[in-house]
């Protein structure tokens, strides 16, 4: 029973904790827009990244 002295408080603490975190997170906009980077990876970028050679006109002429 001497336990449950500990457990108690503690048990409380960390939903506390828990439920700061939550309420930090909606009021900083953490929640907004969760399909947002899911449909971005899917897009194709103009901007390539891995850079072209370019031929020189002496390689096409030779």
């Amino acid at each position: 029973m001497k336990i449950l002295l500990l457990l108690m408080p503690l048990t409380l603490l960390v939903l506390a904790i828990a439920v700061w975190g939550l309420i930090w997170a909606v009021r900083t906009g953490q929640f907004d827009d969760l399909e947002g980077p899911a449909h971005r990876i899917l897009m194709d970028d103009d901007d390539p990244r891995i850079p072209r050679v370019e031929r020189r006109k002496s390689h096409r002429d030779s």
